[in-house]
């Protein structure tokens, strides 16, 4: 009796398992002998990737932007500055140090306009 118990248990965990999937959203399928089935949907999450890497991908050229028009040593400045305001002010700062990527690009950049 405790076989089949335990079976019994088994088949009880996987079904709430699965209600737990379909609780999050479900669409119906038809297999090829007709039987309708009913498949968990993946959640999407709240940021779609394009977007967290446009955003990576401005934040590069808004730096690069500003590397070529101020020259290294003025962005130095401003960022140096930035560095001795708030902790906010303090986390710009951080990301908008000179990184090897960005001084690469716009010396690229700067050596083509001029």
């Amino acid at each position: 009796m405790t076989v089949k118990h335990l079976e019994f248990d088994q088949r009880v965990q996987r079904l709430n398992k699965k209600h737990a999937k379909l609780s999050r959203g479900y669409r119906a399928t038809m297999r090829k002998d007709g039987l309708v089935v009913m498949k968990p949907q993946r959640v999407k999450s709240a940021v779609p990737v394009k977007a967290l890497f446009g955003c990576l991908l401005g934040l590069f050229a808004f730096k690069i932007f500003l590397l070529t028009s101020l020259g290294a040593s003025a962005y130095q400045y401003r960022v140096d500055s930035l560095a001795e305001g708030t902790s906010v002010e303090k986390a710009g700062a951080w990301v908008m140090q000179i990184d090897p990527v960005s001084e690469y690009l716009a010396a690229q950049i700067s050596g083509f306009l001029h």
